[in-house]
């Protein structure tokens, strides 16, 4: 991971960043994740929320969500994947993260965050350049997340440390041939030294 003190990177202001978190939901942390735990991006990501929220700047929380399942996406695909039950409250924020204040949360019905939500317009109202992304999973949330925010013209941070996805591939292929196209990489750690420095 590359030193965040680089000179391109003293520019980096908490009123034109914002952190985008996403999906870290209880019917998705629970799952079977690598190569972390869903409870290391838990708690990486819970780090960074502080570390934003003490400076003042815009933290989002994403989650994904459905009214009846009719609102969600079926496409024909060569994958065939089951049909999965919804447990009462698989679309709840993590304890770790509920009731955060001065949040704002935005409730999705596909893998990206921007498509039929407000993330956009809010974040332009704010003025906010800079997104830092992290979530699960690597690959699918954060991914698409990444890749509509590159369209919309953000510059982009990906905490590695504070993603991860269902196989350790998945998750190195994305941060080895995708994030390094469109953003720069770097860990929790280098972010909340970022915003304690600034």
């Amino acid at each position: 991971m590359k030193d965040l003190k680089s000179p391109e990177n003293e520019l980096i202001k908490a009123e034109k960043t914002a952190l985008v978190v996403i999906d870290l939901q209880n019917g998705i942390v629970n799952r079977e994740h690598s190569p972390y735990t869903g409870a290391q991006v838990v708690q990486n990501a819970s780090r960074l929320v502080s570390a934003f929220t003490e400076k003042g700047a815009f933290v989002v929380l994403v989650r994904v969500s459905s009214v009846d399942g009719k609102d969600m996406l079926k496409p024909n695909t060569d994958l065939k994947i089951n049909p999965v039950q919804l447990p009462k409250g698989w679309d709840h924020f993590v304890p770790e993260l509920e009731n955060m204040n001065n949040v704002h949360e935005i409730t999705k019905r596909q893998w990206g965050a921007f498509y039929g939500t407000d993330l956009d317009l809010q974040l332009r109202r704010r003025g906010i350049d800079t997104i830092v992304l992290c979530g699960i999973s690597t690959g699918i949330g954060v991914d698409t997340t990444a890749r509509e925010a590159y369209q919309h013209g953000y510059k982009q941070i990906f905490v590695e440390d504070a993603m991860t996805a269902s196989t350790k591939e998945e998750h190195d292929y994305v941060c080895k041939y995708i994030f390094p196209r469109i953003g720069q990489i770097r860990t929790s750690k280098q972010m909340v030294d970022l915003f304690d420095n600034n």
